[in-house]
């Protein structure tokens, strides 16, 4: 009995992706929140298990991001660079996502070298995992949205589920980390046999995602031969590069990116703060991630409602008010727990919309580059963008650091100084809602979404005038 026809979406584009490719493809996007999401627990762990000084992890952090960034932007050129015939995008499943998971571990096994010694292993660590191989897979996974199916609404699919399968990852390190650590001793040894499993679930990930994935993006919905992908001119790196910086709306998904990255950064640690000097009790992490799980469900329920209804510009909207909104709140309430599970818990539903729809409103960024200059740029427009949020994640990592180390802080102390509750309520709920703030002001000038439709029609109709 052969296979289901799967027909075509609202536009009439011919849909290509089964229950098993959105698994599959979604994968990968779980292994690389599994490393971003881990990574992001680093600063916890080098300042209160391995002993090193908060505000030399900080600036150690924003170097690294900043290495990072380039090598995205380098990243992306290579791939726009890829012979023709050749697939650019799924090889680097392999070739960068393997090593990914063994570095991995690497970061958790800091030396006893003195404290230049530990500085030093954790830089060339962290570049590794971050700058090199977390790089060389981001950039062709994030591309691969654009060339694996046409359809745009396929395409909000693969989003979400990319999105819930990179939650999911955030969920586990969110909940399990702190009392799994915990449990096996609460040293760095119980971080580095942590790691091996998260090191192991990271490959399998990336492998699966690499066996079901595919460079497919025609209107047919059947695959082409090699000799038959179109291959559309390769532009001088500088050159792609001012092109994009003249797509306004490009220039808004990179500052966005940006400023959420900013705010992933933060909040990626400062729950392990909070819960440690605030209410007093680290093992609180792990019972406000298990709560998290409630609005990330209902947000992964509710997305594709909000976007049927309000489009995807108002469902971004209403989810960054609802941010504002709670954030805002915490101001008054942030020595209430309860208050703090519930306005929490706002923050991480008001999240959610913004990390199914990035990968949308890029492709549609895309595919505005194609009716502006007759080329999509698809691998430099996701790196370039990726360079945005690689510093945004720099900055909101670093930001935990520097504030900690203005106010002195010391983790041995037995009880927070008022100082050093002032640097954690500022990046748990102040950076958090100026990001907010901004990201609303952004997006409401994205009108990208009812344009499109017709600007497709006017690139259909140049490619045949052109044949």
């Amino acid at each position: 009995m052969g296979k289901k026809t799967l027909g075509k979406d609202k536009f009439g584009i011919q849909k290509v992706m089964r229950i098993r490719d959105y698994f599959g493809d979604s994968l990968g996007q779980f292994a690389l929140n599994l490393m971003s999401t881990l990574t992001g627990q680093l600063t916890y762990f080098y300042t209160d298990k391995v002993g090193m000084a908060v505000g030399a992890v900080a600036t150690m952090f924003l170097i690294c991001k900043i290495i990072d960034a380039f090598t995205v932007l380098i990243m992306g050129n290579i791939v726009d660079h890829t012979k023709p015939g050749k697939e650019k995008y799924r090889p680097w499943l392999l070739k960068a996502g393997i090593p990914s998971g063994i570095v991995l571990v690497m970061m958790f096994t800091v030396p006893k070298a003195g404290n230049m010694g530990q500085l030093a292993y954790a830089m060339i660590t962290n570049i590794l995992l971050t700058a090199v191989f977390y790089t060389a897979v981001s950039v062709p996974y994030g591309s691969l949205m654009v060339v694996r199916t046409n359809s745009q609404e396929e395409r909000g699919v693969m989003g979400t589920w990319r999105a819930a399968a990179g939650y999911a990852a955030g969920m586990i390190i969110a909940i399990c980390t702190i009392p799994i650590t915990n449990v096996l001793g609460g040293t760095q040894s119980a971080w580095i046999k942590y790691s091996i499993v998260l090191g192991i679930l990271v490959v399998l990930a990336f492998l699966i995602s690499y066996k079901t994935s595919r460079e497919t993006a025609e209107e047919s919905g059947t695959e082409p031969k090699s000799e038959q992908r179109e291959e559309e001119e390769i532009l001088p790196f500088k050159e792609a590069v001012i092109k994009l910086f003249h797509n306004k709306y490009w220039v808004i998904i990179l500052v966005v990116n940006f400023m959420s990255s900013i705010l992933y950064g933060t909040t990626a640690s400062a729950g392990n703060y909070y819960c440690k000097w605030i209410f007093g009790n680290d093992n609180l992490v792990g019972f406000l991630g298990a709560i998290g799980m409630i609005p990330t469900i209902l947000g992964f329920a509710l997305v594709s409602p909000m976007i049927k209804k309000l489009g995807i510009v108002g469902t971004l909207q209403a989810s960054f008010g609802m941010g504002i909104m709670a954030n805002a709140l915490l101001i008054f309430l942030h020595d209430n727990f309860l208050a703090y599970c519930i306005l929490g818990s706002i923050t991480t539903f008001a999240t959610i919309p913004m990390m199914c729809l990035v990968g949308v409103m890029t492709a549609m960024a895309i595919d505005y580059n194609e009716y502006k200059y007759g080329i999509r740029m698809i691998a430099t427009s996701n790196s370039a963008s990726g360079f945005g949020g690689k510093v945004g994640s720099g900055i909101g990592a670093s930001l935990i650091g520097w504030m900690l180390a203005a106010v002195h802080y010391d983790p041995a102390l037995p009880a927070a100084p008022q100082a050093t509750k002032m640097a954690i309520y500022g990046f748990s709920f102040i950076v958090p809602l100026i990001m907010f703030i901004v990201m609303l002001l952004l997006v409401s000038r994205f009108d990208l979404e009812k344009r499109l439709p017709r600007m497709k029609e006017e690139i259909a109709k140049r490619k045949i005038s052109y044949e």
